[in-house]
């Protein structure tokens, strides 16, 4: 019941991007994802505001919120510089439409900061091994 009420939530305020499929069986989707300067939960995504840019010398972590993952689905997230994963996390999901938020990336500085180059994160959800759902960012620099 929870499950479903959070999924009438998030598809009012993220849209109808979380169809259900022809089958009646909601969508394995990338409901949120970016990079920030700090460890990020579902409330927080829920407000749907704008997340600050991680600057040099700022922590920097790569998140992916996905909706109803299946058991067995293989959740990746990763933060890359310059298309060049730095860290990653990655969690096999144990239960049937379960919402996952996972997160990759540092919650304290780089020693003299995060290098220059354009950091993006990646999402990418695999079933079988095949990918069912992937986003990526547009690539920032940590100014």
């Amino acid at each position: 019941m929870l499950t479903r009420v959070l999924l009438t939530l998030i598809v009012l305020v993220f849209g109808s991007g979380l169809a259900i499929a022809a089958d009646d069986e909601p969508k394995t989707t990338v409901v949120s994802f970016g990079i920030t300067d700090h460890k990020v939960d579902e409330a927080e995504l829920l407000k749907r505001r704008a997340l600050p840019k991680p600057r040099f010398n700022s922590p920097g972590v790569a998140y992916g919120w996905v909706a109803h993952a299946k058991k067995g689905d293989k959740i990746e997230v990763h933060l890359t510089k310059d298309g060049e994963s730095l860290m990653h996390n990655l969690r096999e999901v144990t239960d049937d439409d379960s919402d996952v938020l996972l997160q990759a990336g540092k919650t304290g500085v780089p020693a003299g900061g995060w290098p220059k180059g354009q950091y993006t994160a990646k999402v990418t959800v695999t079933r079988g091994g095949e990918t069912v759902a992937e986003q990526e960012t547009d690539p920032i620099p940590f100014e």
